[in-house]
């Protein structure tokens, strides 16, 4: 009986956390399967990263967020959402996998890595944060070439070779030239993304002016060795010496999961999943969509803020049918 669930949600970032207190609120049973750690994708931010949003904008369930200043940090974020997960007893299985999801009888059989459950409906709140967009040049799979940024430590005296311009690029180029690295970006655009946090932008266009961190506008990689980079620029092919690629080149969801049990998505490159926007039911009835999944390959467009009300929206359709 343990197993059987009114709401099975998938994945425990901030808005499973949400639809999982909105749940329990209704009286429901549910659970939530992580397969990481607790909103394993702030787990994974920066460890020096400070949020674009307020605290307020990142509450959930009604639980004031109190930080220091008035942008909290990543780690007053990993603190808050632990206590909320608490303070609620939230019935959470963390590294835990969905594998499949099967549905007969109007019911779900949800198969994970180390167990199985039955519910009459499924919430996804996935975000996007598991796939990073590669490069797909030779060399991406050496040992000296990440996805993900953590920690400049590591990089102090390297040559490191950060990919991107937008806040993922800018916060590991930024950090790691203060630990004392030779720090270059490799940048496909003419400019420094116009999305990166306002109080950091000039930051970095004042580094790359005064040289301290060289910059190649309009440029991209071509070939990863483990001791230099080729970089196709304006000017031509021309070979780095490196120690390390940080290649923060963003991150997609896993729209073949979606797909892979049912759920239809638009045909054009957003590839936007079909669901209803009042009850974000799916065209699988019973499956529903939280969170910026609901965006397909549009990652930019949802973010906790303008996506917590989704938890709402979903319980009420639920407690209702």
């Amino acid at each position: 009986m343990e197993n059987m669930l009114d709401v099975l949600i998938i994945g425990g970032g901030p808005i499973g956390l949400s639809c999982a207190l909105a749940a329990q609120q209704k009286g429901l049973r549910y659970t939530i399967i992580e397969k990481g750690s607790l909103v394993d994708s702030l787990y994974h931010y920066p460890v020096n990263m400070t949020f674009f949003s307020t605290s307020e904008k990142l509450e959930i369930g009604g639980v004031p967020f109190v930080s220091n200043n008035n942008k909290p940090t990543r780690n007053e974020a990993l603190e808050y959402y632990r206590r909320v997960t608490v303070s609620a007893a939230l019935s959470i299985k963390l590294y835990e996998e969905v594998i499949d999801i099967k549905k007969q009888d109007g019911k779900f059989e949800i198969i994970t890595s180390k167990d199985h459950y039955i519910a009459n409906n499924i919430i996804i709140a996935t975000g996007f944060y598991g796939l990073p967009f590669m490069l797909n040049v030779p060399g991406e799979n050496l040992p000296n070439v990440t996805h993900y940024y953590n920690d400049p430590h590591g990089y102090a005296f390297q040559k490191v070779l950060v990919v991107g311009a937008n806040n993922s690029a800018v916060d590991a180029a930024l950090e790691t030239y203060r630990k004392g690295a030779l720090v270059t970006m490799v940048i496909r655009d003419e400019q420094v993304g116009e999305r990166v946090k306002y109080w950091v932008r000039p930051d970095i266009i004042n580094r790359i002016e005064e040289g301290g961190i060289k910059a190649y506008f309009n440029s991209s990689i071509t070939a990863i060795r483990e001791k230099e980079v080729d970089i196709l620029t304006p000017n031509g092919l021309i070979t780095i010496e490196n120690d390390w690629v940080i290649a923060m080149t963003g991150y997609q969801p896993d729209l073949t999961f979606l797909e892979k049990i049912g759920i239809e998505l638009s045909s054009d490159e957003i590839k936007k999943p079909v669901y209803n926007e009042s009850t974000h039911e799916t065209n699988v009835k019973g499956i529903f969509l939280a969170g910026v999944i609901c965006g397909g390959m549009n990652t930019h467009s949802l973010f906790i803020e303008n996506s917590r009300d989704h938890a709402n929206k979903i319980m009420e359709h639920i407690i209702n049918e």
